[in-house]
C-alpha cells in the first residue's frame, strides 16, 4: 500500500507496521476543549489507560458517546485492546438490534448513563473534567497498522446500517493527507495548535476524520461538544483559541449566516455532506474573515478530494489518489478512485467530468439525475443553483410521480420569507434550461434535514406528497421515538412506555404537518374517539396514517403502526376554530 508521508517524521503509514496512536506532539498541550478548559494530550492518555481497563478484550464494541471526547477515550481505549469500534448512524433500538451478538458478547460504551442499550453489556466514560497535572506516562501506545479499528454504519438503501471497515493504517494515511493539504491551503506548515470546532457527528465520517482523528493523527486539537443552534456554535467558537476552525455543513452554515449572529473571527472553515454554492462560501469567509474549504469523500472511501468554492469548482485529489473513468458491469459509467492510503480501488456515486486523473468537476448523484423532455440533469444541480438565490433559506427540488401534458414536471420547496412565488421562478429562468424550471414553486416553514444536514430521498419523498396532500387524500408519515424523551424516566422505570397522551401529541402534530389535515381539523381539534391497543418504547419507529372522512364531518381517522401492529388508532374532529 503507498502512503502518504507525515512532513514531520518523513514516514508514510504501512500496513504491516505499528503506528503510534497519536501523532508526534507535545503532550502537554491540548489534544481537546471541554467547555473552554483544555485537556493536555498526557490527560487524554491516562484517561484511556484507565478506560482501557473496563473494556473487552475480544469482539466489537459500539461506540455511542455524544461527547466528542468521551468518544476519543472510547475509541482509542478499544484499540489499545485490540478491538474494533462500530459507529452506528444513530442509538435506535432496531439500529442497536441489528448489532447485537446473539451470544450477548456485544458492548455499548457511552457517556449516558440512562441511555438504553439492550442486549449488551454497557461500559461508561465518564465525562467529568479529565485530571489535568498528570506526569507523563510510559509514553504512546502503539497500534497494528492491520487492526480493524472501526467500522462505519450507514442506512443504505435499504435502511439496515452497512458496515465498512477501516484498518488504523487507513486512517492513518486518510489524516495524513488532508492535513498536509489543508496546512498548505492556509499556508501554514502544520495543523498544529489548530482547534477543530464540529457541528457534525462524531459517528459520521466526516465528522470523524475532520474532528477527532484530525487532532489525533493531524496535529490539531479538536472541542469536545457538538453545537448545533448559531447561538451554540457561535459560543463554542469563543471557547476555544485561535486558530480555530468550524467543521460544518452547507445546511449549518447557511443557517449560521441568516442568524444576524456577530461571529468571532475563524481561521478555516470546512464543508461537506453536499455542493456549497459559491455565493455562500464568499459570504461564510467574508463574515468570519477564514478560508472555506470544501472536502469531497464518502463513508468507503474517506476524504479523497478538496476545492475552494470561492477561487474554483474544480476538485483536486488528495496526495497521490488517482480518478479514472470506468465502464460498470451495467455499461453505465462509473468514476473509481484508487492509490495513496486507499486499500482498494473504490467507485464513487456520483457523476464526474475528468479534467484528468487528479481533477474532476462534480455533477451530482448517479442516482439523481432526471430527465425532462429529453433534456438530463441532476436533483444536485438544480438545487445547487435553487439555493444561490439570495433570499432561499433552504430549498430542494423533487420530481413526482405524476406526468402533466405527457412530461414529469419538477416542483420546487422553499424556505423563503422574504420571496415570492415571480421571484423565485425568474431567478431560476436566469440559472436553468427552460425544461427544469418548476411549474410549481410551495413555500414551506422548514425541510425535514437530518442532523448532518443531509435530506434524504425518502423523507423528500414523504415531506413532498404531505405537502401536496389534497383534503381528501389519505397521508402515512414516519416518526421515530426518541430513545432519551424524558417521559420515559417515571413512566415507567426499567419498562418504559411512551405515555398514551404524548402519543396522541405526535399524531397531532403530525396531521399538523400536512396543509390539507391542518385546514380541516383547525388549531382546537377534539379528540372523538381513541384506542391503545399495543405499547410504544425507546426508540420505536412509528407510521402515522391518516385518512380524512368524507361528508361534512370533517373528521380524520388515525392509526399508528410500531413494527407492523396497531399501537393505538381514532379519530380526531374539527374545532371550531379551523385553519384558513
Amino acid at each position: 500500500m503507498t502512503g502518504t508521508t507525515d512532513p514531520r517524521t518523513g514516514a508514510g503509514p504501512d500496513l504491516l507496521a505499528d503506528l503510534p496512536l497519536l501523532r508526534s506532539r507535545d503532550l502537554a498541550e491540548p489534544l481537546a476543549w471541554r467547555d473552554g478548559h483544555p485537556i493536555s494530550g498526557h490527560a487524554f492518555l491516562a484517561d484511556v489507560v484507565r478506560q482501557a481497563a473496563l473494556m473487552p478484550g475480544e469482539g466489537a464494541v459500539v461506540n455511542l458517546c455524544n461527547d466528542r471526547y468521551a468518544f476519543a477515550v472510547g475509541l482509542a481505549a478499544a484499540m489499545v485492546r485490540g478491538v474494533a469500534s462500530l459507529l452506528p448512524p444513530d442509538a435506535r433500538a432496531d439500529t442497536l438490534a441489528r448489532l447485537c451478538d446473539p451470544g450477548g458478547g456485544t458492548v455499548a460504551v457511552t457517556d449516558e448513563p440512562t441511555l438504553p442499550t439492550p442486549g449488551m453489556t454497557k461500559v461508561l466514560v465518564e465525562r467529568a473534567a479529565a485530571c489535568e497535572g498528570v506526569r507523563p506516562g510510559a509514553g504512546v501506545p502503539s497500534i497494528a497498522g492491520a487492526l480493524h479499528a472501526v467500522s462505519l454504519l450507514t442506512s443504505g438503501s435499504t435502511g439496515v446500517p452497512q458496515p465498512h471497515a477501516k484498518t488504523w493504517a487507513t486512517l492513518v494515511g486518510d489524516v495524513a493527507a488532508a492535513a498536509s493539504t489543508l496546512a498548505r491551503l492556509l499556508g501554514r506548515t502544520s495543523l498544529e495548535g489548530m482547534t477543530m470546532v464540529g457541528t457534525v457527528p462524531v459517528q459520521h465520517s466526516y465528522g470523524l476524520e475532520s474532528t477527532t482523528l484530525l487532532a489525533m493523527l493531524g496535529g490539531a486539537a479538536f472541542d469536545s461538544g457538538r453545537p448545533f443552534y448559531p447561538a451554540d456554535i457561535v459560543r463554542a467558537l469563543e471557547s476555544v483559541p485561535r486558530p480555530r476552525a468550524l467543521v460544518t455543513t452547507p445546511f449549518h452554515l447557511k443557517t449560521l449566516m441568516l442568524s444576524g449572529l456577530a461571529l468571532p473571527p475563524v481561521d478555516l472553515l470546512l464543508s461537506a455532506t453536499a455542493p456549497l454554492s459559491p455565493q455562500l462560501a464568499a459570504q461564510a469567509e467574508q463574515a468570519t474573515g477564514g478560508m472555506l474549504i470544501e472536502i469531497y469523500g464518502s463513508t468507503e472511501s474517506g476524504q479523497v478530494a478538496v476545492r475552494r468554492p470561492t477561487v474554483s469548482e474544480v476538485w483536486e485529489t488528495f496526495g497521490e489518489i488517482r480518478v479514472e473513468s470506468q465502464e460498470a458491469a451495467d455499461g453505465t459509467e462509473r468514476f473509481v478512485f484508487s492509490g495513496d492510503f486507499m486499500p482498494e480501488p473504490t467507485p464513487m456515486a456520483d457523476v464526474l467530468e475528468l479534467l484528468d486523473d487528479r481533477r474532476f468537476r462534480l455533477f451530482g448523484r448517479s442516482n439523481d439525475l432526471i430527465h425532462v423532455a429529453g433534456k438530463r440533469s441532476s436533483l444536485g444541480h438544480l438545487n445547487y443553483h435553487l439555493n444561490s438565490i439570495a433570499g432561499i433559506e433552504d430549498g430542494a427540488f423533487w420530481l413526482p410521480d405524476e406526468v402533466t401534458d405527457g412530461v414529469v414536471r419538477p416542483i420546487a420547496f422553499v424556505v423563503a420569507p422574504t420571496l415570492g412565488t415571480a421571484d423565485i421562478v425568474g431567478a431560476l429562468r436566469e440559472r436553468l434550461e427552460a425544461v427544469f424550471v418548476p411549474r410549481r414553486v410551495v413555500q414551506v416553514a422548514a425541510l425535514p434535514r437530518e442532523g448532518t444536514g443531509k435530506l434524504t430521498a425518502r423523507a423528500l419523498r414523504e415531506f413532498a406528497l404531505s405537502q401536496l396532500a389534497a383534503d381528501d387524500t389519505p397521508v402515512s408519515l414516519s416518526h421515530e421515538v426518541p430513545v432519551d424523551h424524558p417521559a420515559f424516566a417515571g413512566h415507567f422505570p426499567g419498562q418504559p412506555l411512551l405515555p398514551g397522551a404524548l402519543l396522541l401529541s405526535e399524531v397531532l402534530e403530525a396531521a399538523h404537518r400536512v396543509p390539507a389535515m391542518s385546514a380541516r381539523l383547525g388549531m382546537q381539534p377534539t379528540l372523538a374517539a381513541v384506542k391503545f391497543l399495543a405499547p410504544v418504547r425507546p426508540g420505536d419507529a412509528l407510521t402515522i396514517d391518516l385518512h380524512p372522512e368524507a361528508g361534512a364531518s370533517r373528521g380524520v381517522r388515525f392509526e399508528v403502526l410500531c413494527g407492523g401492529v396497531i399501537a393505538a388508532s381514532g379519530r380526531w374532529i374539527g374545532g371550531p376554530e379551523r385553519a384558513p
